[in-house]
């Protein structure tokens, strides 16, 4: 496949050392990037572009073309142009495409890693050691079903693909967001237009480059950058069959009003605000270091994270005192230092939307703790992992996404009184129960009114596990064989 530049040649060079292991990565941004349209970089017909900042300097990394409407109906043009021979395609062959890739993004993974890290703010230590991991397992895992989706759902007619498919995806997680929509979608025979997040643009490019050094035929995956407008122009052009989003509750109310009555297949993963319950008759140390993973992994920047703890009266005190300690050894700073625990808020903006959020709990009658006394970096966007006491029910902090490290601690007395409270929200995602009986275990979770339940741990990811969520929370699922529903006529 031949393709031209991605971007200009005048690239900055990034020089990344694992310290104490002795190899240096060498990644390069460019100063410009195109859209990838049909196999090929091509230039915004509107000519305007936007800029990718590091959350963790300030600096400028590169500017990204904006895709406007015209761009849109290109790449969606060309993604049905590539529908039929694709869809025809032997579904074995279709396995060795995504074998590749998935071959391909674990030889990149640590330039992978270090973008995610640069463009996110994520730290380096999850960008390398958990989002690249699954981001390869997804593709083998859906390679795998190339040639099974006969025997999937059993007593259905031949599946067929749906066409073109549309996909917005957030800044959380950009390339492991990525994986959950595309490598379905191809295994199943469909073609794409990808949006990514206008602040985390960049490892979204970097797979356009993958697909091409795969070979990937042009259309069959196309990745187009802008802000809210391009997202728009994608899922509501009538060219789309269906349309995958993640990002918050308010678009995704949006996206499925512009859906309906369009016969657009849709699926929509959404916010959340997930109860995290300990028993008294838990192992406190272990449910630390769950609550810890719950809610303060990727700055907290994660849909189901548990931020909303609820802890039995009799063991209150000590699970305060021991997260106290606990998040005194946190430490927050550069993302590109494998020691970081709490890298960069995403954004200025989102970075104001937290502190917001911690004000009025202050103001609501909370208590905020700050345990992590670290001294914060002199430029870029970070928040200290903070946790509040004395939240009542209708606080806002225990009502809203504060989509930020913020824990919301309230008491219950009886099971029947957490679970009461913990299904007390508008959204429904996720939920996790920490208890050494296990007939409890099970009796808890198959009365939480949530999408995911975890057991004993928290914020596990597998791809052939199922995820999304109900109520406010979206509807339809990711991964797994009932991730492979929304791709296919059944």
């Amino acid at each position: 496949m031949t393709s031209t530049s991605a971007a200009s040649t005048d690239s900055p060079v990034i020089e990344w050392t694992d310290a104490p292991a002795p190899e240096t990565t060498r990644v390069e941004i460019a100063d410009r990037y195109r859209l990838f349209i049909d196999g090929r970089w091509t230039a915004s017909r509107g000519r305007k572009t936007f800029e990718t900042v590091n959350p963790a300097t300030e600096a400028v990394l590169a500017r990204c073309d904006e895709a406007n409407a015209a761009d849109i109906d290109a790449a969606v043009a060309a993604a049905r142009k590539a529908f039929p021979k694709w869809a025809r395609l032997k579904p074995t062959e279709r396995a060795k495409f995504l074998y590749r890739i998935a071959r391909r993004l674990q030889e990149r993974a640590r330039e992978l890693a270090i973008l995610e890290s640069m463009d996110g703010g994520k730290p380096i230590r999850e960008s390398r050691d958990v989002d690249l991991p699954l981001v390869a397992q997804h593709f083998f895992h859906h390679a795998g079903w190339c040639d099974k989706l006969r025997y999937a759902f059993p007593g259905a007619v031949e599946p067929r693909p749906i066409g073109v498919c549309g996909q917005v995806i957030p800044w959380n997680f950009p390339l492991l967001m990525l994986a959950w929509k595309i490598a379905p979608a191809l295994a199943c025979g469909n073609t794409v237009v990808l949006k990514p997040a206008e602040t985390t643009p960049l490892t979204a490019l970097r797979f356009a480059e993958i697909c091409d050094e795969c070979g990937l035929p042009p259309g069959v995956v196309n990745i187009v950058t802008g802000a809210g407008a391009t997202g728009k122009a994608l899922v509501e052009h009538p060219g789309v069959d269906k349309v995958a989003f993640t990002g918050s509750t308010q678009v995704g109310k949006a996206i499925a009003a512009a859906c309906a009555g369009t016969g657009k297949r849709l699926t929509l993963e959404l916010g959340g605000k997930s109860p995290n319950i300990v028993f008294a008759d838990a192992s406190i140390d272990q449910a630390i270091e769950g609550i810890v993973q719950g809610i303060w992994f990727n700055q907290g920047h994660v849909c189901c994270a548990g931020s909303r703890l609820f802890v039995e009266e009799p063991v209150l005190d000590e699970v305060i005192a021991k997260l106290d300690r606990r998040l005194s050894t946190l430490r927050v700073g550069d993302p590109l230092d494998k020691n970081t625990d709490i890298g960069a808020i995403n954004s200025k903006g989102q970075l104001d939307t937290i502190r917001g959020y911690l004000d009025q709990g202050v103001a609501e009658g909370a208590t905020r703790h700050e345990p992590c006394d670290c001294v914060l970096p002199k430029r870029g966007f970070f928040c200290r992992p903070t946790f509040l006491t004395g939240v009542q029910p209708d606080h806002t902090v225990a009502r809203e996404e504060i989509f930020g490290p913020v824990l919301a601690v309230m008491s219950f007395r009886t099971p029947e009184e957490a679970i009461r409270r913990a299904n007390d929200t508008r959204y429904g995602l996720a939920a996790g129960v920490w208890t050494d009986k296990g007939s409890k275990i099970f009796e808890i979770a198959g009365r939480l009114n949530a999408g995911v339940v975890w057991l004993n741990t928290y914020n596990r990811f597998d791809a052939t596990s199922p995820f999304g969520g109900v109520k406010e929370s979206g509807f339809g699922r990711e991964g797994g064989l009932h991730g492979l529903r929304g791709y296919l006529e059944l």
